[in-house]
C-alpha cells in the first residue's frame, strides 16, 4: 500500500521531476494558452484601451490567484507528508478540512476584493475609460474565486498522490471550455471583454468540478465536515497556508508596481507589457509547474525519512530548470518577429516583446531557482523563508531597480529592472535552502518541524 500512495520514495528523482513537471505544466498551459488566446482576440479588436484594460485587470487577478496558490501549497504539503507516513485516514481528514477552509476564505477574500475594485485598479495606474473597462471585467471574474481555489487545491491534492495526469486533465477541461466560449462570447455575441470574463468563470467552475471528482472516486473521497476536526486542523493548515499566501501576495504587489511604472509610458507600453505577461506563463509553464510538482516529491521523502533523496531532488530541480530555460529562450529568440506580428504590436510594444524574447527569457532561470527553493521551504516546515524571500524579491528587488531602469532606459528599463532584482534574491533563496536542507539532514520526523513552526502540538524529536 505504501508503494501505491507514496510513489516518490523510490525511483529516479530526475525522472520523477521531469514527468511531474511536464504533466502538471500541460494542465497549466491549457489555462495560460486560453489567456494568451484571449489577448490575441482582444488585440484583433484593434482597441488599445481594451488591451491595456486586460493588462491592468491581469495585475488584480494575479493578486487574487495568489490566495489560491497559498492554500494549494498547504493542502499539497500536508497531504503528501501524511501519505509519506502511510496515514491514509489523516490524509482524508486534511483533504476535507483544507477544501472547506479554501472555499470559506475564498468567499471572504473575493468579497473584499470586489468591494475595492476601484481603489485597486487605480493603484496599478488605470484611469478613465480604461479603468472602467478593467472594473467591468473584474466584477464578473472575481466572484468565481472560490471555485478557482477549490480547483487549485484539488489539483495539488491529486499531485500529492502522484496523480499528475488527473490534475492535468482538470485544467485541460477548463481550458477547453474557455477556448470554446471565448470566440462565441467575444465575437459571436459581441460582448468583447465581458464575454472573455464569462468564459473564464465557466472555466473555473469546470476546473473545480473535474479536480474534485477523481479525489471522490479514487482516493477515499471527502468526509463530512465536522466542527471539532475543522478547529483541530486550523493550525496545521494555516501554519503553512498563511505564510504561503503572504509569499504569493508579494508577486502581484510587485507586479502592480511594475504595471504602474509602465503606465507612465502610455497605453502602447501597457499593452506591450500585457503581451509579455501572457507570453511568460505560456513560455515557462513547466517552470511554474515545477514548484507544485517538486513539492510532493520533497514532502513524501521528508515524511518517509529519506533526507538523502530530499537533497538530490533539490539539486535535480535546479538542473531541470536550467536546461528548460535555455531551450525556451532559443525558441523565443527565433520566433520573436512572428510574435510581434501575431499581436500587431507597435512602437514601444515591439521593443518590449523583443527584449523579452532575448536576454530577459534567459534571466528567468533565477525566478525558477526561487520556485525550487520555495518548494523546499514549504515542504520542509519553513514556509516563512518563502515569505521573506518573495517579499524581498518583489520590494527591495523590484522597486529600486525598476525605478532606476525606467529612469535610465524608459519603458524597456522597467522590465530590465524587474529581471535584475531576481538575480540577487535567487542567490539568497538558494543559500537559505541549502542551509535548511543541511540542518535537517539528521531529522527524520516532520512532526517536530510542525511543532517548532506553529507551536500547535507537543514537541517530538526522533533521531536516526
Amino acid at each position: 500500500m505504501a508503494q501505491e500512495t507514496a510513489k516518490f520514495l523510490e525511483g529516479n528523482l530526475f525522472c520523477h521531476i521531469t514527468v511531474m513537471s511536464l504533466t502538471s505544466s500541460v494542465g497549466l498551459l491549457a489555462v495560460f494558452l486560453v489567456d494568451f488566446v484571449d489577448m490575441i482576440f482582444i488585440s484583433m479588436l484593434g482597441n488599445a484601451s481594451l488591451a491595456a484594460a486586460v493588462g491592468y485587470a491581469g495585475a488584480i487577478l494575479f493578486f487574487t490567484t495568489s490566495f489560491g496558490i497559498g492554500m494549494a501549497i498547504a493542502a499539497g504539503a500536508l497531504v503528501s507528508r501524511a501519505l509519506g507516513q502511510n496515514d491514509l485516514g489523516r490524509a482524508r481528514q486534511l483533504i476535507t478540512n483544507g477544501l472547506v477552509y479554501g472555499a470559506l476564505f475564498g468567499c471572504a477574500f473575493a468579497t473584499l476584493v470586489w468591494l475595492n475594485l476601484g481603489t485597486l485598479t487605480a493603484l496599478v495606474g488605470a484611469t478613465g475609460q480604461t479603468q472602467a473597462l478593467a472594473i467591468s471585467y473584474l466584477q464578473i471574474i472575481v466572484p468565481s474565486l472560490p471555485f478557482l481555489l477549490v480547483g487549485m487545491m484539488g489539483g495539488a491534492i491529486l499531485r500529492a498522490y502522484g496523480d499528475a495526469r488527473r490534475a492535468m486533465m482538470a485544467t485541460i477541461y477548463g481550458g477547453l471550455v474557455n477556448a470554446v466560449l471565448d470566440p462565441i462570447l467575444i465575437f459571436g455575441l459581441d460582448l468583447e471583454l465581458v464575454g472573455a470574463a464569462w468564459a473564464s468563470v465557466a472555466a473555473r467552475v469546470t476546473i473545480a468540478v473535474t479536480a474534485l471528482l477523481p479525489i471522490i472516486r479514487h482516493y477515499g473521497g471527502i468526509a463530512a465536515p465536522q466542527l471539532p476536526a475543522l478547529l483541530r486542523d486550523f493550525g496545521p493548515v494555516f501554519a503553512i497556508a498563511l505564510p504561503a499566501i503572504l509569499t504569493q501576495l508579494a508577486t502581484p504587489i510587485g507586479q502592480g508596481y511594475v504595471t504602474r511604472a509602465m503606465a507612465a509610458f502610455g497605453e502602447e507600453a501597457v499593452a506591450g507589457m500585457a503581451v509579455v505577461s501572457r507570453l511568460t506563463p505560456v513560455s515557462f509553464a513547466v517552470i511554474f509547474a515545477l514548484s507544485g510538482a517538486l513539492g510532493p516529491i520533497i514532502g513524501q521523502n521528508f515524511g518517509g525519512g529519506r533526507q538523502d533523496r530530499v537533497d538530490r531532488a533539490f539539486r535535480d530541480g535546479l538542473i531541470f530548470i536550467g536546461l528548460y530555460v535555455l531551450f525556451v529562450s532559443l525558441v523565443l529568440f527565433v520566433l520573436r518577429d512572428q510574435i510581434v506580428a501575431l499581436f500587431g504590436a507597435q512602437g514601444v510594444g515591439v521593443t518590449l516583446i523583443y527584449l523579452f524574447c532575448g536576454p530577459l527569457a534567459l534571466l528567468f532561470y533565477f525566478n525558477g531557482a526561487i520556485f525550487v527553493a520555495n518548494a523546499a521551504f514549504n515542504n520542509l516546515g519553513h514556509p516563512f523563508y518563502s515569505t521573506w524571500v518573495n517579499w524581498g524579491r518583489h520590494t527591495l528587488g523590484t522597486i529600486p531597480t525598476v525605478a532606476l531602469g525606467a529612469y535610465l532606459f524608459g519603458a524597456a528599463g522597467v522590465l530590465i529592472g524587474q529581471a535584475v532584482g531576481g538575480v540577487l534574491f535567487a542567490a539568497i533563496a538558494l543559500w537559505l535552502a541549502r542551509r535548511m536542507i543541511r540542518d535537517e539532514a539528521g531529522t527524520a520526523s516532520p512532526v517536530g518541524l510542525f511543532a517548532r513552526q506553529g507551536r500547535l502540538m507537543q514537541l517530538l524529536h526522533m533521531r536516526r
